[in-house]
């Protein structure tokens, strides 16, 4: 039987496109016994080939196509841009180890283009290794093919005196070579006058024939060309692919030997890869203990220094763990993680942990966690148990700007040969197949984009559903030939690996050097250019019996860390974690508020929502939000909320229900609670049911029935009744799926509890330390800004005598504190760039800049280079100077002096030149500063530049308050390509207004506004413009509606109404086709981004009315006393104070947001009782559906402030 011994698959990134699990299947039908994998240079796949192989009865032959140096692994040059290639495979479990150290030792010593090896490293591991002389690119071939036989005789006896009988001679027969039968005759010949044997191979890079076509597209899009290109690189047939063994035998039927000894050759090939034994890190042990003895120690020590008073129960449950512990060998991994976590805290860097570590009582003792687990009722099962198999993960969160000084830390602890990155592939999803194929076919950028927009925004969306779920995508693949041409190849390629890159937390930690256990390649991302990198993920790395763990860097953790230093700073406090109080009322408030801009977990207006009817009242209760607001749980958030505040009974389907199930009223949210009840109601052992939970969770049909066969005998068993029996299955099935580990939960909660403790205390502490984490990332800063300005925290502008490198606190004239812009956060400047300049001001007494003749006599030149001193004038850091114009019309000036100064002070005349000067500045060379004025337009513009936001325009500001609670977009960042075509309303300030004709003799005008982090475009045309020409002028703050146009890779709004805001006037009235608004109105606080969509309220125009009594006073409808269910309805809100409304601006625009998700027919009432009057106001513009849910929600808000009702209305 032929064996294939030269196979890519879709690890040869972008040049292989053949699945693992449908190659080997393939081989499978076809009656092969044994398959090889050859990928290049690499052994990404090699795990997964050799598991499923063994699945299929198909003896696994692990192999690479390799590369070999002209000379030296170690010289690159051009001469080595194109190294020869080779095929080796593993014979046996010594081939493996060695076919490892040559893959990494290829990526690490001998990169350059391609990872090479040379003759050096051949000799040294060839023990095992089994060498075919490789495809036409190989180097016996290509010095065939240049005429240099003599040369090919000798580089064949050198691999047969090192390889002996394990060297072979490949041959190929493909018909799109045309050198090829004059090299195959010439290999032909090395054979016989060497007596070197033949194999034949078929350069296999899809699985079946018919895949040819896309394998072609494939090609393109690795060397991003079109499949029109005529010079590029492609196979000319179809051979390519795992042809069978008859089909071989008919291509080599003059040469049957070369078929023949490709099974000659399998059958040398006997691998065993032992996925059972654990290569975890040994830690250095105190003489004559033991490592279970030891982690005993500290953890009972640990007990003491934490729990003083521990109970019985508490300390049965530590004995338990550490018996556990023991028996499944995992001391050393605990000791490890203890070792890590003794390094983070003696060095104050934050750390958390996530996942079901945290229901560990021994990690709690070793500080490794803050949870007490007991006290939560986690469930150490869940993390380990004698039934589990597989090592238990203790994923690490440190805060992310000090992570890579842990990594240093094992890294040194180990040797940096024990410890590397995991690597993680990325797969061509459903959007990115369809771009790639496009390029790939020659379509246009346009036509492309108008399909991948129509795969619906959803996790893992395949094609295949796409097509299912987006109507108008089926409608155009079943109606356009092309559409469909690019669909039907997309989902060809989708899924398929396309680049490598660094797991963004994944670090393995070894006992023996990696390279002997696992291939590596240096780091995708780092500093470090020796940092390794493993060639297999995260999976393969655990089956291997390595220990892998997550290193994860979180920003939210330096938030906390820096706002902490912040305090302690100021305030002369020495505030740790653990001083917080669990039971903060303020941080309740907070959240009960929804004030989440900048709180871990619970930021988003869903979340916000629930939060606000929530009105979490315990850590428990953030807790139970962060499980429950995810696909799954969310839909009964509703029955939770209502059991918690009482509006619904918590029922239970049996009483030992109760205790499992209180804490959450009635509701499922964790998994623990899902293994408690199998264990209370079937039997089952902590450790079983979460084998079951797992198996259950992976939702096989087989699995599923025989679990609901077991648990209903379980529970039979125990006297449960069969139909309880079933009713709790059915109830707990769904659960195992998508409920949340606790331990996950209320780790995660802490931190959220913390962020929200330090916003609602230390406002201005926190707010800096956000800023100064987000630094970098615009969308980030606005938000932030914008949640200072609700705050009334004032943010000031950079300004080179105040600020530091970093956002920092002052004190304004009113002694109030304020946030200062740092330096270090201007575009196109660095940290180490502006230190320099924060440093010389420091040395200054006083500790200013005078002039700019001092900057420049005090500061070296290289910190006043062009870039950092155009980013300090756009960004007014140097306003105390003079005009931003002006000074960018002297910049050179500024330079030369600069570089004048420094050059003099380092020079041999230094003290000649500090004496001249000493107390005289005015011998200082001056510039002569114009007079100038820079408008407000180009100050916002280069703010723009240099900030990413204007802090100097306060009529933005303004726009933002103005527009906050409605829909109306005011953030650049809030229009994107997937809006295209839509209607939506935007704000800002007009930066430009530039006038145009039309080829018909048309006039319109293309305007830029300036928007919170951005501009874009506004198209008017005449239409429009004949009736608003004076809104179009610059500085003028306007409100637009219009729909969206993606144009070239560029987005604007084409107009269809426009308006100027007038600040001082009501806002309720909504605007027709470009008309002005009366009363000075803007146009509706928002719609929503589809046509036809209805305005947001805007609550603020019955605040102005309170004053009016009579004004827009309606005549309430008869109440109709017998309710019909189908006459119109009509939701009342009572308010019971006017200076509510007054003195709580928000609380009528969240009503106002809550009601436009319950779009309807329903008029809205507003009854508003003032001293001895009753006022009622319409509420034109709100139209809804007055179900019962937004009756509860708005009540939910209201609070004490009122109540809402539904009213039939008598027609």
């Amino acid at each position: 039987m032929f064996t294939h011994l030269h196979v890519h698959t879709e690890y040869s990134l972008l040049d292989g496109m053949s699945r693992i699990g449908s190659l080997v299947n393939h081989a499978s039908n076809l009656g092969m016994t044994s398959l090889a994998i050859t990928d290049h240079g690499s052994m990404y796949g090699a795990i997964d080939f050799f598991k499923a192989a063994k699945a299929s009865n198909i003896n696994p032959i692990i192999g690479v196509e390799g590369y070999v140096a002209h000379s030296s692994r170690l010289i690159k040059n051009n001469t080595e841009r194109s190294p020869f290639h080779i095929t080796l495979l593993a014979q046996n479990d010594v081939g493996y180890q060695n076919l490892i150290k040559l893959v990494s030792k290829a990526h690490t010593e001998g990169f350059y283009y391609r990872p090479r090896v040379d003759r050096e490293l051949l000799a040294k591991y060839s023990e095992g290794i089994i060498v075919l002389s490789g495809c036409p690119s190989g180097e016996l071939s290509r010095n065939i093919s240049n005429g240099n036989l003599s040369k090919s005789l000798e580089i064949a006896s050198w691999y047969k005196e090192v390889f002996k009988e394990r060297y072979f001679i490949e041959i190929m027969r493909h018909g799109d070579v045309p050198e090829l039968p004059e090299i195959n005759d010439g290999l032909i010949n090395i054979s016989k006058d060497l007596k070197v044997p033949i194999v034949a191979t078929n350069d296999s890079h899809y699985t079946l024939k018919t895949e040819a076509h896309l394998h072609d597209v494939l090609l393109c899009i690795q060397t991003s060309s079109t499949v029109d290109d005529t010079n590029r690189m492609k196979f000319g047939e179809d051979t390519y692919y795992l042809r069978s063994h008859e089909e071989m035998s008919k291509l080599f039927s003059d040469l049957p030997e070369a078929i023949s000894n490709t099974e000659l050759v399998a059958e040398m090939c006997e691998l065993n890869i032992d996925f059972n034994q654990l290569r975890l890190p040994q830690y250095k042990l105190p003489s004559n203990i033991t490592a279970d003895d030891y982690l005993s120690t500290l953890c009972w020590q640990g007990l003491q220094e934490r729990l003083p008073r521990a109970d019985s129960e508490l300390k049965q449950r530590l004995e338990y763990e550490l018996e556990v512990i023991k028996n499944t060998q995992f001391a050393n991994y605990f000791l490890v993680v203890w070792d890590i976590a003794r390094f983070v805290k003696q060095n104050d860097i934050m750390l958390a942990v996530r996942g079901s570590a945290a229901a560990s009582l021994a990690l709690y003792c070793l500080y490794v966690t803050n949870i007490e687990p007991v006290q939560y009722e986690l469930v150490f099962e869940r993390f380990l148990n004698n039934e589990r198999k597989e090592m238990p993960d203790i994923d690490m969160d440190f805060q992310d700007d000090r992570r890579e000084e842990v990594i240093n830390y094992v890294v040194s602890k180990y040797g940096q040969d024990h410890v590397a990155q995991i690597i993680t592939f990325g797969t061509m999803g459903a959007r990115a197949s369809i771009r790639d194929v496009g390029r790939a076919l020659g379509m246009s950028y346009g036509d492309v984009d108008r399909v991948a927009k129509l795969v619906p925004t959803k996790l893992n969306i395949t094609l295949e559903s796409s097509l299912d779920e987006s109507e108008e995508m089926n409608e155009i693949y079943n109606a356009d030939a092309t559409t469909k041409k690019l669909i039907d190849t997309a989902k060809g390629l989708e899924g398929l690996t396309r680049h490598t890159s660094t797991h963004a937390a994944g670090v393995v930690i070894s006992e023996n050097p990696l390279d002997e256990i696992i291939p590596l390649q240096l780091s995708t991302k780092g500093t470090d250019e020796s940092a390794t990198m493993t060639q297999f993920s995260m999976d393969p790395i655990a089956e291997m019996g390595l220990l892998k763990m997550d290193f994860l860097g979180l920003s939210n953790l330096t938030i906390i860390d820096k706002t902490r230093r912040l305090i302690n700073s100021l305030h002369d406090k020495s505030l740790s974690l653990n001083d917080i109080s669990l039971k903060d009322q303020p941080t309740f408030e907070l959240l009960s508020r929804g004030e989440t801009v900048g709180v871990f977990q619970m930021e988003g207006s869903g979340m916000t929502r629930y939060l606000k009817e929530l009105k979490p009242t315990s850590i428990e209760d953030v807790s139970a939000m962060i499980a429950l607001y995810r696909p799954g749980p969310m839909e009964h958030i509703t029955t939770f909320i209502d059991a918690k505040h009482g509006r619904k009974k918590v029922q239970y389907l049996h009483p030992s229900l109760e205790k499992i199930l209180k804490e959450t009223y009635g509701v499922i949210v964790y998994q623990d609670q899902v293994l408690n009840i199998f264990r209370t109601f079937a039997g089952y052992s902590f450790g079983e049911a979460d084998i079951v939970r797992k198996a259950m969770g992976k939702k096989i049909p087989e699995i599923m029935a025989q679990e609901k066969d077991n648990f209903i005998n379980g529970a039979n068993t125990l006297g449960y009744p069969q139909d309880l029996a079933t009713q709790l299955y059915n109830l707990t099935e769904p659960f195992a799926g998508y409920a949340f580990n606790k331990a996950h939960s209320v780790s995660y909660g802490l931190i959220s509890y913390w962020t929200a403790y330090f916003k609602a205390n230390y406002p201005v502490e926190y707010m800096t330390s956000l800023l100064n984490v987000y630094s970098g990332n615009n969308d980030k800063i606005h938000t932030a800004i914008e949640e200072c300005r609700r705050l009334s925290i004032p943010v000031l502008p950079p300004d080179l005598n105040n600020s530091f490198v970093d956002f920092s606190i002052e004190s304004t004239e009113s002694n109030a504190p304020a946030i200062r812009w740092g330096l270090g956060s201007l575009m196109n400047v660095s940290h180490s760039s502006i230190k320099p300049l924060v440093e010389s001001r420091s040395k200054l007494n006083p500790p200013i800049f005078q002039s700019i003749e001092h900057l420049c006599e005090s500061t070296e030149s290289t910190g006043l280079n062009r870039k950092i001193l155009e980013s300090l004038i756009k960004s007014g850091s140097l306003d105390s100077f003079g005009d931003r114009s002006a000074l960018l019309s002297v910049i050179d000036r500024i330079i030369s002096l600069s570089q004048s100064e420094s050059q003099m002070r380092n020079s041999m005349q230094a003290s000649m030149f500090e004496a001249m000067q000493e107390g005289n500045s005015e011998n200082l060379a001056s510039i002569n500063i114009p007079i100038d004025s820079t408008s407000d337009t180009q100050k916002d513009t280069w703010e723009q530049e240099s900030l990413g936001v204007n802090l100097s325009n306060n009529k933005l500001f303004d726009v933002l308050e103005y527009c906050e609670g409605g829909r109306t977009i005011t953030g650049r960042y809030g229009i994107n390509f997937d809006m295209a075509g839509q209607k939506i309303e935007a704000a800002g300030i007009i930066s430009s207004v530039t006038n145009r004709v039309t080829k018909s003799n048309q006039n319109f005008c293309i305007s830029t506004i300036q928007m919170s982090g951005g501009t874009i475009e506004l198209f008017v045309w005449e239409n429009v413009l004949q009736n608003t020409k004076d809104v179009w002028k610059e500085n003028n703050a306007i409100i637009v509606e219009g729909n969206v146009r993606a144009r070239n890779d560029e987005l604007s709004i084409s107009v269809t109404s426009a308006n100027e805001i007038n600040f001082t006037s009501p806002k309720n009235l909504k605007p027709t086709n470009g008309s002005k608004p009366t009363n000075g109105s803007k146009p509706t606080n928002g719609s929503k981004p589809t046509n036809g969509s209805k305005p947001l309220p805007d609550p603020s125009s019955i605040e102005s009315e309170l004053n009016t009594p009579l004004v827009n006073e309606v005549t309430t409808p008869a109440i109709k006393h017998e309710i019909d269910e189908h006459n119109p309805k009509q939701v009342l809100l009572n308010l019971k104070e006017p200076l509510i409304l007054k003195n709580n601006k928000h609380l009528l625009q969240d009503i106002a947001r809550l009601m436009m998700d319950y779009p309807g027919n329903d008029s809205v009432i507003v009854e508003v009782v003032s001293e001895n009057n009753i006022y009622k106001l319409d509420w034109p513009p709100m139209k809804v559906t007055a179900s019962e849910d937004l009756i509860r929600s708005i009540n939910s808000i209201l609070g004490d402030s009122g109540n809402a009702s539904t009213q039939y209305i008598m027609l």
